[in-house]
C-alpha cells in the first residue's frame, strides 16, 4: 500500500519549540482560570474546587443543585416530588454571592458604536442621494462596492445605534435642500 502524500509533512521536527517548558508546565497542577473577582479573592487553593463552591454558597453541578422533579405514580395520579435535599451546607463566605448579586443588579452599560468611517459613510451618501439606494450602489465612493440592499441595511443599523443623532442630521439636510429649489 502507498505512503500518503501529507504524512510526512505533518511530522516535520520544530526546533523553535521548548519542549523542556511545556512539560514541566503540564505537570504542574493547575489552578482553575476563574472571571469573577469576587470568586478569585474567596479562592483557597488548598481546597478542592468543589470544597471551595460550596463555602461560597455557589454550586459546582447545576442539575444537582436544582434537580428536575421526578414525577411519581401513585394509584393512577401524579405527583410531583419537591426534590429538596435534606442536608442543606454551611456557607462560610456568603459575601461573594452577595457581591455578585450586587454587581448583577447594576444597570448594564450600552457599549454599541458604530466605526467613525461607517458613519461617515452613512452620512455621505444620504447627504448626496437621499433615499436613493441604486444611486448610492453607483457612487464612486462606495469603495466596497455594497448592494443597495447592503446600503440600506448600514443607514438601518446607523439609524438604530444614534437614533437623535440621525434625527438632527435629517432635519439639517431639509433647509439646504429648499435653498437648492
Amino acid at each position: 500500500m502507498p505512503k500518503a502524500k501529507g504524512k510526512s509533512r505533518r511530522h516535520k521536527y520544530s526546533y523553535n519549540l521548548n519542549r523542556k517548558r511545556l512539560y514541566r508546565s503540564a505537570r504542574r497542577r493547575a489552578a482553575p482560570r476563574i472571571a469573577c473577582s469576587h470568586i478569585r479573592h474567596a479562592w483557597d487553593p488548598h481546597k478542592s474546587v468543589a470544597q471551595n463552591l460550596a463555602e461560597m454558597g455557589l454550586a459546582e453541578d447545576p442539575n444537582k443543585a436544582v434537580p428536575i422533579p421526578k414525577k411519581l405514580l401513585v394509584s393512577g395520579m401524579e405527583v410531583e416530588s419537591d426534590g429538596q435535599q435534606p442536608g442543606k451546607k454551611i456557607v462560610r463566605k456568603p459575601y461573594v454571592v452577595n457581591e455578585m448579586e450586587l454587581e448583577a443588579s447594576l444597570p448594564e452599560k450600552k457599549s454599541n458604536t458604530l466605526s467613525q468611517d461607517l458613519i461617515d459613510y452613512v452620512r455621505y451618501m444620504i447627504q448626496n442621494h437621499g433615499e436613493n439606494y441604486k444611486e448610492m450602489a453607483r457612487d464612486e465612493k462606495n469603495y466596497y462596492q455594497d448592494t443597495p440592499k447592503q446600503i440600506k441595511r448600514k443607514i438601518n443599523v446607523y439609524k438604530n445605534f444614534y437614533p437623535e443623532e440621525y434625527k438632527n442630521f435629517i432635519a439639517s439636510l431639509k433647509p439646504e435642500k429648499m435653498e437648492v429649489q
